[in-house]
């Protein structure tokens, strides 16, 4: 039980790397809850998310609207080191799609690997009515790699969106702080992720990140064998600008409320998870372009 928390942990600290404005194309790694585990965690994650770009007036589609699908294969682990610090690391391989008036682009490779280390400022834990109750505190910084292509020749200008890359081609951070509040098997939990872009060497700088995020949770336990942890929350981005050359680009930034319902089950050291988001309300690029549903699976190994 006492390992439940760091399952909400893992959930909100890969929100750092999502993408600039929402959520897609490059660094987006949103994993939802995981099943409960006990030093560690490997497994293979599958990540979808697309969304429309160049939206006329009221949301007329014109000669320029164009689809654009992120679909990501990634491994990832959670690692704990001692009993304070917590490693998460993701290694992404993109395909990427971009669909106008019939004519489909592709771009496949792999992408940005990140890393995140958390440290436990407070773990108190009472009984209350003989149930458990656990507040837990947790601060951390990320790593973001250029290790996924940027090519500068699908930038474009000033009046279009740079999401189509498999990478930014910067080294960039994360500030992360998680407030977690558990009564015995029901919980809420609480993040504030900032993220900070660095201008890559073509002088592309994607705009600075803040995400916050709240997720309630429920756990069942089936014979001490077989978990479901169904779970529900919101998630609100708000990202500045873009900087191409110091100048800002026109398609960039805005904010961002969606909605999740995800579960995640659990059989001896195998785990399976499906989540899903929706847009609640949204203002990218000063609606140009507008956010679809997103959707995260995954496949994993207990240790």
């Amino acid at each position: 039980m006492k390992k439940i928390f760091f399952l909400i942990l893992i959930t909100t600290s890969f929100k750092a790397f999502a993408c600039d404005i929402c959520g897609c194309g490059v660094g987006n790694t949103y994993i939802g809850i995981l099943p409960e585990f006990r030093k560690h965690i490997f497994g293979l994650r599958y990540r979808y998310s697309s969304l429309i770009t160049h939206v006329g007036v009221g949301g007329a589609t014109t000669y320029l609207t164009t689809n654009e699908y992120y679909k990501t294969t990634e491994l990832w682990g959670g690692f704990y080191i001692g009993k304070k610090l917590r490693l998460l690391t993701s290694i992404p391989y993109n395909f990427n799609e971009r669909n106008n008036q019939g004519i489909s682009n592709y771009k496949n490779g792999l992408g940005d690997i990140t890393t995140i280390a958390y440290y436990e400022l407070l773990n108190k834990k009472t009984t209350v009515k003989n149930k458990l109750l656990i507040n837990s505190l947790w601060i951390g910084g990320g790593l973001k790699l250029p290790t996924g292509q940027y090519n500068p020749i699908d930038k474009g200008n000033t009046n279009n969106n740079n999401l189509f890359q498999l990478g930014t081609g910067s080294v960039d951070f994360s500030v992360n702080t998680m407030y977690d509040l558990r009564y015995q098997d029901a919980g809420i939990n609480v993040s504030a992720n900032y993220k900070i872009n660095t201008a890559n060497k073509h002088q592309y700088q994607y705009g600075d990140k803040f995400t916050l995020s709240s997720q309630l949770y429920y756990k069942f336990k089936i014979k001490n064998k077989f978990s479901v942890v169904p779970n529900a929350g919101m998630l609100y981005e708000k990202a500045q600008q873009d900087l191409d050359n110091k100048n800002i680009v026109d398609i960039s930034g805005g904010n961002l409320t969606m909605g999740s319902l995800g579960v995640e089950t659990a059989y001896k050291k195998i785990a399976f998870g499906f989540n899903w988001q929706t847009p609640l309300n949204q203002n990218l690029a000063n609606g140009i372009i507008k956010a679809n549903d997103r959707i995260m699976m995954h496949l994993s190994l207990l240790l």
